[in-house]
């Protein structure tokens, strides 16, 4: 088997693993939220990755990889002629490790993650036309204008020393953090979450579906970070496996055992969003780490998703699923931790993410707040009192997720 044939099956097989982390996400979010709106929130996990594969197709691509293609519409590309020569065999001028097509798609699944971890943190109030609409605006327009940056070769790239960030703990995951954060201050708390100066539980309806969907997500991650190699390199591609599982399991166990210390329970939620974190914490750096770094990076990020959880709830910010903790607090560790750790480590590095990262921040919240502040003084974002209190799913789409069968006595 030639390199390319092994290269693009093994980034095909990355693809599905990725596209995979959709149903973890679905997952993860109606568990550890109530089952009146499991509906709405599936509903909404479906449009992400629906639109978001048209929207990267229709405009993303081009707009994230401009020295790469005609002009910024991808449409006139996406025909037959633009990956094979004339005489109809792969052109291999593209690149020598896969195909074009192979290519769009991998990174088309990257495109929607971002408005999905926007999903979670505002779930059970917003209303859906507008986070449909917000979702159009972002994946379309944002994350690829964010992409060009770095990945489209743009001025981070071309930095002294580069800014580094090999499959996304700010790309992807601050990104949508960032926008989850502005959106949760824009929409405010759930309806009795904060009552007389305190914070109260509001317990996911399935913890055992959330559980699932966590180790899905791992499980894609592989694909996330894996393909992310963008070729079947052995070396390369068993090195990013490891690190992404050491750090995911070290991000666990130190967010239990914080957790357990401060709380005197054994918080799965707490264990589960710890998982999340210690890998959203190594994708920045996965190929540039040796193991005891991933352990290192994972037990930092487990620490901070506690710490941050407790932050965000004092000051009296309603994030029913820890997204914030998980993508943004944890993807801005990762990122900087490249100039701490690993291959890349040094002050210039440092010097280098800590520009990234502020630039990701200025970019995404103040388009995140053009965007939602604009829906919010026009169409308005929250479903009124009785929809959230009822529940979205009878309101919004008139079903219900768990309908009680019975036998027809007639």
């Amino acid at each position: 088997m030639d390199n390319l044939t092994s290269n693009n099956i093994w980034l095909m097989i990355c693809t599905a693993l990725v596209f995979f982390m959709h149903m973890g996400f679905a997952l993860l979010e109606i568990g550890l939220t109530r089952q009146k709106n499991t509906l709405n929130i599936l509903f909404k996990n479906i449009f992400i990755i629906t639109i978001g594969l048209l929207l990267y197709g229709l405009v993303g691509f081009n707009l994230m990889y401009p020295g790469d293609f005609n002009g910024y519409l991808a449409l006139p590309q996406i025909g037959l002629d633009a990956p094979l020569t004339i005489d109809g065999q792969l052109d291999l001028a593209y690149n020598s490790n896969y195909t074009y097509w192979t290519d769009f798609l991998f990174q088309g699944m990257f495109a929607a993650t971002a408005a999905t971890i926007v999903s979670g943190a505002v779930a059970e109030r917003i209303k859906i036309g507008p986070f449909m609409l917000f979702t159009v605006i972002y994946v379309g327009l944002i994350y690829p204008i964010a992409g060009s940056w770095k990945w489209g070769g743009g001025f981070l790239q071309q930095l002294d020393t580069p800014f580094y960030d090999f499959a996304g703990s700010t790309l992807v995951h601050s990104v949508g953090g960032w926008a989850a954060l502005v959106a949760v201050i824009l929409l405010g708390s759930r309806i009795g979450k904060f009552k007389n100066g305190k914070s109260y539980a509001i317990p996911g309806h399935n913890i055992p579906m959330a559980t699932a969907g966590v180790l899905i997500l791992w499980l894609g991650w592989f694909g996330f970070n894996g393909g992310s190699v963008l070729s079947a390199d052995p070396a390369a591609t068993s090195l990013t496996l490891v690190t992404t599982c050491l750090a995911a399991a070290a991000g666990g166990v130190a967010s239990a055992f914080l957790s357990t210390v401060w709380y005197k329970n054994l918080d799965l939620t707490m264990f589960l969003n710890g998982i999340l974190g210690g890998l959203v914490g190594i994708t920045a750096g996965a190929d540039q780490m040796n193991p005891t770094d991933a352990i290192i990076i994972g037990i930092v990020s487990g620490l901070l998703i506690v710490v941050a959880v407790s932050l965000i709830d004092r000051l009296k910010l309603d994030d029913p699923v820890g997204a914030i903790a998980v993508h943004l607090v944890c993807g801005i560790w990762g990122t900087l931790a490249v100039g701490l750790l690993g291959k890349l480590a040094g002050i210039d590095q440092f010097i280098s993410q800590l520009i990234g990262v502020s630039a990701y921040a200025l970019l995404c919240i103040v388009s995140a707040f053009i965007i939602i502040y604009t829906m919010k003084i026009t169409v308005g974002i929250r479903v009124s009192e009785r929809e959230e209190l009822e529940g979205l799913d009878a309101h919004e789409h008139g079903m219900d997720a768990y309908p009680d069968f019975r036998l027809n006595e007639h």
